[in-house]
């Protein structure tokens, strides 16, 4: 394999609501900030003008693309970056018809180096909806003009992320040449793999498992302590985001007028009663019992936390998208409460086992709703999710891919068709579908004996891909199609 993908490749921390309509055009932003630095300077910049295409331009605005982009032309840290202020920063540029571009945040080398320029949004950031570029139909170029000479730079948005840069210089673009991935990380690991039974073999020949085989690979890029410190952020970041979905009331933006749900179900669940911190909202939950309905709707309520706070531009964690990113942090927390799988150690493993699941998906599919539907979304959250389960469960390799496998069978062709191009109708209660889905595949799976199931991780992988290839372009993060279309206020808000 010529890239290693790490669990911090697909577990990051960013801004809602879409890690490929979100996250990658702010990364990529950047990216071209970073390289205008390296290659001309930041002062030598006179224009800048940026191109959408593909689905990139047809559900952008829903997806806050253009917001992205104009934060990190800024040089704004996705991961850090205030969120309370975004809307502010905008505002002010649209306002003053200026932008100050900058290379405030690269590669944790921080610089105070900026320059404003002339930018009028209307003009300058263009979504070119009856156009596309080849390779991926998230695509985006920075006409970059400087004192010099004139440049551009083409990125594809590519799922979860991950961003690919390509070497073109021509608008005109009729082929794809010189990509480079940016995102993924490059070593020599002990146990690569790409496919399942590249991961079988490895559990299989050191009686490892699938989380202890992947914690091996990290600590080939770190230190074993830092990679526990990194999971430890990883989770504490997804904690506060239920938390803070679960205590947040109003309206989410974009038009739909669509209300959150999470924090009255928790008000209803919890009878009222108040807590002071996150530790003693858990300890209320857990005294509530164990009545089947009662646990159902606290991972319905973890789950529109997370996406109701995404869908309003809060931070969240991939995992791995930002559509689908409620699912694994709810049947976590449904582990930790209802399970008693509560020690770091507990939620180092799952996410562990889960990223290896999501890596094998990427690499043999797609985790991109653009290239294959919501399948690829939350079907691959709710694989990776059932695999984490089943471990901290006690099953073993075997049965935590089975896991994955009977997840992912069950969300095969589900398409992507957000109404009025945004991340909420139905990709928020969707969330809550993948997530008790994942809870039964890993039921089911530990119940099982994977030797003598009939389908396996890899067909299952092979077959989404297949789906997705046959998918019609309408059903794939276009709002071409399915309930984008049936939705008469949607369509009076594209």
């Amino acid at each position: 394999m010529e890239k290693f993908i790490s669990v911090f490749d697909m577990f990051k921390i960013g801004v809602g609501p879409s890690s490929s309509h979100t996250l990658g055009p702010w990364k990529a932003a950047l990216s071209c900030i970073q390289k205008i630095q390296a290659h001309y300077t930041i002062e030598s910049v006179e224009h800048i003008q940026i191109l959408l295409y593909g689905s990139l331009a047809k559900t952008g605005k829903g997806h806050g693309t253009d917001m992205a982009i104009l934060m990190g032309l800024m040089g704004e840290d996705p991961i850090s970056t205030d969120t309370n202020l975004i809307n502010q920063k905008i505002d002010s540029v649209k306002q003053n018809h200026s932008l100050i571009i900058g290379c405030n945040y690269f590669n944790s080398v921080k610089t105070n180096y900026n320059k404003t320029i002339d930018f009028n949004i209307k003009t300058d950031l263009l979504f070119l909806k009856d156009k596309s570029l080849p390779h991926h139909p998230n695509a985006l170029q920075f006409i970059v003009k400087t004192n010099s000479g004139e440049f551009i730079y083409t990125y594809y948005s590519i799922g979860g992320g991950f961003i690919e840069e390509c070497a073109i210089n021509s608008i005109e673009v009729t082929e794809h040449f010189n990509k480079t991935e940016i995102g993924a990380s490059f070593n020599d690991i002990p146990f690569d793999f790409y496919a399942t039974n590249e991961l079988v073999h490895w559990c299989m020949k050191t009686g490892m498992s699938i989380s202890e085989v992947v914690l091996e690979n990290e600590k080939a890029l770190a230190t074993e302590s830092e990679v526990n410190n990194k999971l430890d952020t990883i989770w504490n970041t997804m904690l506060n985001c239920i938390y803070k979905g679960c205590n947040t009331t109003g309206t989410l933006p974009g038009g739909l007028q669509v209300r959150r749900r999470a924090a009255d179900l928790n008000k209803q669940l919890l009878n009222l009663a108040t807590y002071q911190d996150k530790s003693e909202w858990h300890k209320l939950i857990k005294n509530g019992g164990t009545d089947f309905r009662y646990i159902l709707d606290w991972v319905s309520c973890f789950a529109l936390a997370v996406n109701e706070e995404n869908a309003s531009y809060g931070r969240v964690v991939t995992a791995p998208t930002n559509g689908a990113s409620g699912v694994i942090p709810a049947v976590l927390l449904y582990a930790q409460l209802f399970c008693n799988k509560n020690t770091q150690d507990d939620v180092r493993k799952f996410l562990l086992t889960a990223s290896a699941v999501g890596i094998l998906f990427k690499n043999g599919a797609t985790i991109s709703a653009a290239m294959g539907g919501c399948q690829a979304e939350i079907g691959v959250s709710s694989a990776m999710a059932a695999a984490g389960l089943a471990e901290l469960l006690g099953g073993n390799q075997k049965q935590c891919l089975m896991a994955a496998e009977i997840a992912m069978e069950h969300h095969l062709g589900l398409t992507c068709d957000p109404v009025g191009g945004l991340v909420q109708i139905p990709c928020i209660e969707r969330n809550t579908m993948g997530a008790i889905k994942a809870i039964t595949a890993a039921q089911l799976a530990l119940q099982s004996k994977p030797d003598f199931a009939v389908v396996s991780l890899d067909k299952v992988i092979k077959t989404m891909w297949n789906t997705a290839l046959d998918m019609s372009v309408k059903y794939k993060e276009t709002a071409d199609g399915g309930l984008a279309i049936q939705i008469p206020i949607a369509l009076a808000e594209c």
